[in-house]
């Protein structure tokens, strides 16, 4: 099994963390989105988007999308699980996951800054721009848990929405946005922060760290 990937890459960051809870060891091979070498000929021959992650199976089969990745590496090695059994705490976790990776992340990731530098923004308003998108998108996903009695988001045990909340909360703190504000997340961070297959998936863990 083979994992494209950048260390400081947040999808990349969430199936990492995937992978060390199902204790799977793949070849990590590094792509640095900064130096556009995602954009290389013979990586879009395997990932036509140019995005990062990017899994290889030990068969050569090729998936993208880390949400598409983690449910595949779950329902191919179910233990742990991600994902609730009851129908609807699936769909609660999904929706959470997808507030992040579908709403959040895309509007801060580096191709929408680079265009927004491209159309003459300065960098502080390309800043001001990542940290309201985060700002947004932690605010709600603050409310869509705040019932949850955790410690995790929704539960005793890490889901999806771990996997997803854990990066993203590092993305915000990157563009200064105040994290404080948002209570219930930070309580679900702390006690992901204590399973070390989240602490080994960290960034600054990476081989290809800068």
């Amino acid at each position: 099994m083979k994992l494209h990937g950048y260390f400081r890459s947040s999808a990349s960051y969430r199936v990492r963390i995937a992978l060390n809870l199902k204790r799977l060891t793949p070849e990590h091979l590094p792509h640095h989105l900064r130096k556009g070498e995602q954009c290389a000929p013979n990586y879009l021959a395997i990932n036509p988007q140019g995005l990062v992650p990017t899994l290889e199976d030990d068969a050569g089969a090729i998936l993208t999308q880390s949400l598409a990745i983690i449910e595949w590496l779950d329902e191919t090695h179910p233990n742990p699980p991600l994902l609730p059994t009851d129908p609807l705490r699936r769909a609660k976790v999904r929706a959470f996951a997808q507030a992040i990776a579908c709403d959040t992340h895309p509007v801060q990731n580096l191709k929408v800054l680079a265009r927004l530098r491209q159309l003459g923004l300065p960098e502080e308003k390309v800043t001001e721009w990542a940290a309201w998108a985060n700002r947004e998108g932690l605010a709600a996903c603050e409310i869509l848990i705040a019932q949850e009695p955790g410690p995790f988001c929704f539960g005793e045990t890490p889901t999806l929405a771990d996997l997803c909340l854990v990066p993203q909360l590092a993305n915000a703190r990157r563009f200064g946005v105040d994290v404080a504000a948002y209570p219930r997340l930070l309580k679900a961070e702390a006690a992901a922060r204590q399973v070390k297959a989240f602490a080994d998936a960290a960034p600054d863990k990476q081989p290809d760290a800068e």
